[in-house]
């Protein structure tokens, strides 16, 4: 090996065979909460929900000015935990998100992500071999409360040469009971003062069974903008040719855009309380456009008046070229006034 060799040093991130269950990554910077992060958020994939938007509604409602947006939160936490799936190819599902609390600007995130599972794919001839990771998610605040817990899939390649010797880890059951009580993050908000100043359908208007279908798509723009801003290091979302000659837009983007959808169906909706699971059925690109139907699918009353909406959002992507396919199966719960 030459002197330059033994200097030089890649940069990048564990393959799947270079994983092992239990392994621990807690090595993202964390990241302070501000006006401009949460200002260049919106901008890309919109924000509607109206305790992020109006602090004087925020502070008769829970005490506090300056909430984020949960889908900052996550996209923020989600992009931290990326420090282990550089090489990723896809994310197939989140699942049992959970807030334990609700952030405010100023607040700092720190992430710790752990390998649950692991489990190799078939081997197919002429297709580079791969596998899944399944990684337990925990976001703190700056006093190590907690704020998120969460579980995703990601598919990542295994390293030239890599001896078929992985684990072949259940990953139908991780992640699918969800951590604590929803309801117990808003407990203490006065959800009948928002009630009481926020038109629209409430808590006592939702039936299961209701549909809204969204009129008026939305384009993906700014892929790439969104992955940096929020710390995503996923090298598909950055490199055409890492991801076979296109890049593949961040998944929180697809989420983002669902959400600034469905407050759009429900203009009252309070906050979003978690998420049972969500899975990333077909790729999305820039430059599609994406529309989403709502589904109420249960509905759980709590103790304080108000309640929680368990809803289904499925997203399809219009390509450029015309064709329609599905890209979002998502079950999220939904605090109502």
């Amino acid at each position: 090996m030459s002197d330059e060799e033994a200097r030089t040093r890649v940069v990048q991130g564990p393959y799947l065979d270079e994983l092992v269950v239990g392994q621990v990554f807690a090595d993202a910077p964390p990241v302070t909460l501000t006006d401009g992060l949460a200002a260049a958020h919106k901008a890309i994939v919109g924000n509607r929900l109206r305790l992020s938007l109006d602090d004087t509604l925020s502070t008769a409602v829970t005490g506090q000015r300056g909430l984020a947006s949960p889908a900052l939160v996550w996209d923020v936490s989600i992009g931290q935990s990326t420090t282990v799936t550089q090489h990723v190819k896809a994310n197939l599902f989140y699942r049992g998100l959970s807030f334990f609390r609700f952030p405010v600007l100023g607040d700092t995130l720190t992430t710790v992500t752990t390998v649950d599972g692991l489990k190799e794919n078939s081997r197919r001839p002429g297709r580079s071999p791969s596998g899944l990771a399944a990684l337990h998610i925990v976001t703190t605040d700056q006093h190590d409360r907690p704020v998120l817990d969460y579980w995703r899939c990601a598919m990542l390649p295994l390293s030239e040469g890599a001896e078929p010797q992985l684990p072949a880890d259940d990953l139908g059951a991780i992640g699918r009971e969800q951590r604590g009580d929803l309801g117990a993050a808003v407990a203490g908000w006065d959800l009948a003062r928002f009630r009481d100043r926020v038109p629209g359908e409430h808590f006592s208007d939702l039936r299961v069974g209701m549909i809204w279908v969204v009129q008026g798509a939305d384009v993906v723009s700014s892929a790439p903008e969104l992955a940096r801003l929020t710390g995503n290091i996923a090298t598909v979302h950055h490199d055409a040719g890492s991801a076979g000659g296109t890049r593949l837009v961040y998944g929180g983007h697809t989420i983002g855009l669902a959400l600034h959808q469905v407050t759009r169906a429900l203009p009252a909706m309070v906050i979003v309380a978690g998420w049972e699971s969500c899975d990333h059925t077909g790729p999305v690109h820039e430059d599609d456009t994406l529309a989403s139907t709502v589904v109420v699918e249960g509905l759980d009353a709590l103790p304080g008046g108000g309640g929680l909406a368990h809803l289904r959002v499925t997203v399809d992507a219009r390509r450029p070229d015309g064709s329609t396919a599905p890209v979002l199966d998502w079950r999220l719960t939904a605090v109502m006034a």
